[in-house]
This record gives C-alpha cells, structure tokens and sequence, in this order.
C-alpha cells in the first residue's frame, strides 16, 4: 500500500470542521486517488479525512492542510510530520455521540438525532474522534448556537473500523460526558480561527508550543526554554484569540488571569491569588498562564501611588524568576499599553520576547472576512477582496463587527416576512436569509476602525466632480496623494519615495477644504481631520500629545490622510513672540513627526492656508510640504464650471445664460458663486413662494448683495506668494509681503 509522509499545515478559513484534507496534484498521483476519496491520516493516532485539491501555490511544497479537530483526532500539530494512505471505509450501523465537556448536556429527542445524522451524512470517522457539528437554527439544542460544537464519537459498529456515516446509520446521543472522556479537551479556538498573523502565530508557537511538546529539543541543545512572551498591540488585533488557540493546540492547560479581578483592597490577598493561580499550573502542567491587561497589574512601580500595585509586580516578579523552579509553565501576557508595563518583567528571563501584534493589511483583512463569513448566507456577487480592500485600519474585532452588523442589515430585511407568533419560522424564509453587496455597504457606514473612533469625522460625499475648474490642480493633487497610496509599485519601479505633504493655498473660498474632502472620498484611505485651534492647549505639554496621538493613530491605520485645516494657526514662525511658546513646541512636535527618525508609511499629510507667509520655514522645505499647490481664483472657464455645479438641482428659466453671467462674475470664488445661486433662489421665492424657476433677473439681483471676495489687491498679495514659494524670491519680495498684511 503506498504511504507518504507529509508535513502538516493549518486548513483553509473555509474548510474548519468539515473533515477534508487538501493535497497537491503530484500527491494524488502517488496515491492513485482523485478528489472525493478518502484517506488514513497517521500521527500519534489515526483519523479519516476526505481529499480534495489544494490551491497552486501549495503545490510541490509536500504539505497537507488538515483543519484543528482533524490534527487533535491525528494528535499532530502544526509543522509535524503525518502518514498519509489510502483507505476504504464501510457504512457505520450505529455511532454513539457524547459531549466533551462536563457542562454541556445534550437532549436525546428524535429531532436532534435526524438532525444530527443529516449533518453527518458522508462523514468519514473512526471511533474516538471529535466530530464538530453545526448547531441547528431552529432551536437552541446547544448553548453555542449557529457555532461549531465538538462531540465525541464514544463508540461505533462496526467496532475499530473506518466508517462513513450513511442514511441507514443509527445515530444514538449520550446526555452527559461519558466518564472516559471528561478529559478530552475539544479544539474549540483553532489556527483555522486567526486571521492573517502568520508570522506572529509562529513566533508565538517557537516560544510556547515546542517548549510544552518537545522539551527534549532545548535539553539536546543545552539551553533553558522560554519562560514568557508579551503581546502587545492595538485592542482587537488578536493578543487573547491567539493564546487560546496555542493552548488549545500544544493540549496544555490553560489558566487565565483578567488583570482587575485578582486585585484586592486587603492585605496580601492578591499576592496569595497570584501564588495560587502558579501553584495550579505547577500541579496541572505543562500549563499556560495567560495574563490579560497586563498593565493594569504590573504598572511601572516608580509612576503608581497605591501600595498593593507594587507589591502585585513583585509578587509577579518571583514567581517568573524567583529562587523556585517554575518547572512547565509558560506565561503569556498581553497589553494595549506596553509603555506602562513595568521594566522590570520586559527583560529575558521573564518576558523572553515582545511580540507585535498589528493592524492587518490587505490579505490578512481577505483571511479575517473568510473566516467570519464562512457560515454565512452570502450572496454570489459578494467579493471578499473588494472589501477587503475598503477596510483599511480595521483590526479583526472590526472586520468580525462588520460581518454581524451585515448579517443584522440582511435579518433587517427579512422581518416583515416573519411571523415571531409561530414557534418555528418557515424554512423557506430562512432559505431565502442571504446577506448581500447592499448590507455590507451599509454596515461599512456605522462600523469604523476602532484606533479611528475618536477622531474620525463624517466626510460629506464630495467627489472630484463636485470641484469645479481647477483640472490642473486636481491632476497634481492626484500624484501626490492617489498614486502614493493606490500605485506605490510606481514610486519604487523609478526608484525615489513618495511626496510625504502637500500645501494648499490661495485666497479664502476658493475651495482647499472642499478638496480635501473630495480627495478623503476618493482615495479610499483612512481621513484624519484636525483643525488647528483645537489641538491648542494652556496646559503644557498637552499641545504636542495632542500632536503626537494623531501621528501615532495614522500610522496604526495606514494608509490614511491628515489633515491640517488652518495650518498656520497651529505652525506659525518661531520668533520668539508666543510668551507660553506653546505653538513653538506644536512646530518642534510636527517637525519630528513628519520628517523624525520614525518614518511615516503610507501617511500623507494635507495642510490647507490662506497665509502661507506666515508658516514657519522649517515646514516649507522638501521632506515635509514637498508639494505647495496655488488654488487660484477661478477664470472665466472654471467660473462657468462652478455655476454649473451649484445650479445642477435648480430649476432655471430659458433666459438664464451661465457662459455670459460667469463672464460678469469677475473676482468671485467658489463660495462666492454658491451664496450667489442660493441668494438668487430665495428672491425667487420671495417674489413668489410658489415660483417654480430661477430666472436671470433674480441671479442678477443677487449680485447687488453677494460681492466677489478677491479684489485686484488681493490677487497681487497671492501673485507674490506664489511667487515666493515657488522660487527663490528676493528680500524686497518678502519685505512687500509683510508690508501688504
């Protein structure tokens, strides 16, 4: 019989607990099987699994992806060598199923046995196998309902055979664990439920699974193992999800510390826990020890006031590297606040290595979406990598949000068509419950990135169109801001790095918001408005955090756009004259942020003005506003553009002619041609309250009330500016300028 032996890797998102086995084509040639038949897996045990075919790039790599409940049936992990044969199997007379945990109690009605044998129809097993199964809709047989629930195949006739469940096999339920089997312990969070992190998982079992299974490795090296790991990240990225599923996975007991709960207000009672929780793990190892919110029981002692927080980092101290062996036990910690962990855990020998845990780029987010969508009804027309691709500076608490707030929007739906007075909906209306493009789209309008909560802002739906007359403009707004984000490949094909900033600048109301915001719309990146008045504080040092926290959330959200609406009241030049010095030390903090030693990735900075003279020079050099773009006041052309755009949805009499009324509109701007169109609606409407039209008497009226904003002045104060940003002007240039304001 031919057999191979081939290493194991973690299944396909959409393969979890269907107990198939994927396998590249050069592998089926060497078994003479096809897709369908079925295989003995070989590890520590044997188990059965369905073969079909991997993708292309897992072919000629001599792996097989077999999800958690298969590798815990096979006793294999992740990385570890497994038989692979070929294998007949015979229809089961009869299969008793058990629970696998001590809690869970099973009812024995007729409905849940035909429920349960039409789940497990072709479904390959041998006896002692945990069979995941899909909890029913209509009724909560389980506590874990619409989630995967293990049973344990107690026994089976034919007796140590390999079977497959048929439609004539007799499906029998045991209410309670039987007593050999309280000990097995279920893969109920796996490798198959991490999205992405496939580095970090891996960090992750170096230190902790191989230690637990393989303690001979490090013996036959001559070196202590690992005693701890510290995860740190943004809340939601996976720090808890991943020690559950390395528990899970090494088969080690877990134990879980919730930082807040073992502190106490009397004396030494959250010492003695701590020494309790250790002493458990001691008696029950190998064990894992997973500390949740680590700063909130270990805060840097030299910063913390209260007796019992130093007196809990001390304790912690000694029992991860105190006088006594800790024997099998490896700690696992993790924080959000890695900065106020106290020093003295986060050195070798306690917390033996730090491991990020980050926000997921584009395919992670794909994995992330698979994962919580593999269950649900969605609609053929649904493409993952699309919104994948929307979801920027989601972490996985987000995406799995997202899902259910999408899954919400499809049940909104479908509420008229169900009748709650019935015991049992319909099947067919829960047949026809499919989430589609529409629900996704609009869960995407209430569910943000989490890091963004506190300062995203609601961007008004402003496209490119929306602006009018400044093509020219639009383009260099485009290469600054669009192609660094959406064609990066393009910037490192020519070998320089992208514009980090840009500056807008002109006369007032001629639309450098507005284009922001057009620009936040189409660039499908992450937008971070701040508005310079607003990051000013009295209180020192309150300015630069502000400053400083909305870098730190831009990178952890990248790709995402700042910007700096009113630059020059928050960057104005150091000369000495702020007596706080408070917008001196706001320029030294943006300085550093945009051009310090920690670069900015996939961040691109907008700053918007209408007294660029006044911005400190520092800012103004390449590196920082690489790019400073003049918006001007509109010409003729870009006049007609704009009243076009103004008066698209208002009704207009046959004597209104927009090419001869933006030829009188000399010197307006933007916001002057829109208070013009507005003004002309409402003495329409007061001439009379049921006018249907506009006509060319009322747009002329206005006029006489709305004046344009730029006088000839004006436009030769901005002339010089641009002129001095855009060469090396001359002192008597800059003298005039300042001699103009």
């Amino acid at each position: 019989m031919n057999e191979l032996q081939l290493r194991v890797e973690k299944a396909y998102p959409s393969d979890n607990g269907k107990g198939t086995a994927r396998l590249d084509p050069d592998t089926f040639v060497e078994l003479k099987i096809s897709p369908g038949d079925y295989i003995e897996l070989e590890g520590e045990k044997k188990t059965l699994a369905k073969v079909w075919r991997a993708d292309s790039e897992d072919w000629g790599k001599g792996i097989i992806r077999i999800d958690g409940y298969t590798r815990q049936n096979a006793g294999v992990s992740i990385g570890e060598s497994i038989k692979i044969r070929k294998t007949e199997v015979e229809g089961a007379d009869q299969v008793v199923l058990a629970p696998t945990e001590r809690d869970k109690k099973l009812p024995t009605t007729r409905d849940i046995k035909n429920f349960l044998r039409r789940q497990l129809l072709k479904r390959v097993f041998t006896e002692g196998d945990i069979i995941p199964v899909k909890a029913p809709m209509q009724k909560s047989f389980f506590r874990d309902s619409g989630n995967l629930v293990p049973l344990v195949a107690v026994s089976a006739a034919p007796s140590e055979e390999n079977l497959i469940v048929t439609e004539d096999t007799e499906v029998e339920i045991k209410s309670q664990p039987v007593q050999e089997y309280d000990s097995v312990k279920a893969a109920r969070i796996t490798y198959e439920d991490i999205g992405g992190l496939k580095d970090e998982v891996q960090h992750v079992r170096e230190m902790i699974e191989l230690p637990l299974r393989h303690p001979e490795v490090f013996k036959r090296l001559g070196i202590d193992p690992p005693k701890g790991v510290l995860l740190h990240g943004p809340p939601g990225t996976g720090k808890t999800l991943i020690a559950k599923a390395v528990a899970n996975e090494s088969r080690a007991n877990f134990l879980s510390i919730n930082g807040p709960e073992i502190m106490s207000k009397y004396y030494g009672e959250s010492e003695q826990q701590l020494r309790e929780l250790f002493q458990e793990a001691q008696e029950n190892s190998p064990s894992i020890v997973f500390i949740d919110e680590l700063d909130s029981i270990a805060p840097k002692r030299e910063e913390v006031g209260g007796e019992v927080e130093r007196r809990v980092v001390a304790q912690l101290l000694s029992l991860m590297d105190g006088l006594e062996e800790r024997g099998e036990i490896v700690v696992i910690g993790a924080t959000n606040r890695i900065s106020g962990v106290d020093p003295a855990l986060r050195r070798p020998g306690r917390f033996d290595r730090e491991i990020e845990i980050g926000v997921p780029d584009l395919e992670e987010r794909k994995e992330i979406l698979s994962i919580h969508t593999r269950a649900m009804p969605l609609e053929d027309s649904i493409e993952l990598e699309e919104y994948a691709g929307l979801t920027h500076g989601y972490v996985g608490a987000d995406i799995e949000a997202l899902c259910k707030e999408a899954a919400m929007k499809a049940l909104r739906r479908f509420l008229p068509d169900i009748d709650f007075e019935n015991d049992r909906i319909p099947e067919e209306v829960l047949n026809n419950l499919i989430v589609n493009n529409k629900d996704f789209r609009d869960a995407m309008k209430e569910i943000e990135p989490s890091a963004l909560r506190e300062v995203l802002l609601e961007v008004p739906k402003v496209d490119y169109d929306d602006v009018g007359g400044l093509e020219d403009v639009m383009q260099e707004i485009k290469e600054s801001i669009e192609w660094p984000l959406k064609r990066p490949d393009a910037f490192e094909r020519m070998g320089v790095n992208p514009p980090k900033g840009l500056l807008l600048f002109g006369p007032p109301g001629t639309g450098k918001t507005l284009i922001a915001r057009a620009v936040a719309n189409e660039s499908d990146a992450n937008f971070i408005s701040v508005k310079g008045p607003e990051l000013l504080s009295k209180w020192v040092g309150e300015s630069e955090k502000g400053v400083r926290e909305v870098f730190r959330k831009a990178r952890q959200t990248a790709p995402t756009i700042v910007f700096f609406d009113e630059l020059d009241s928050m960057a104005p030049t150091r000369d000495g004259g702020d007596n706080n010095r408070v917008t001196e030390r706001v320029v030294n903090q943006l300085l550093t942020e945009i051009d310090g030693i920690e670069g900015l990735e996939d961040v691109v900075i907008i700053g918007a003005s209408n007294r660029p003279d006044i911005i400190d020079p520092a800012l103004m050099r390449p590196g920082r506003f690489d790019r400073r773009i003049f918006i001007p006041v509109p010409d003729r052309k870009a006049r007609k553009k704009i009243l076009e755009i103004h008066t698209q949805g208002m009704p207009l009499a046959d004597d209104v002619d927009l090419d001869e009324l933006a030829y009188d509109l000399e010197g307006y701007v933007g916001s002057d041609i829109e208070a013009l169109c507005r003004e002309a609606a409402m003495l329409a409407l007061r001439c009379d309250i049921e006018a249907c039209e506009v006509k060319d008497q009322h747009l002329r009226q206005a006029m006489d009330s709305v004046y344009p904003t730029v006088d000839e002045e004006t436009k030769e104060y901005y002339k010089k500016i641009e002129e001095m940003l855009k060469s090396r002007p001359d002192k008597q240039t800059k003298e005039s300028i300042v001699g103009y304001r």
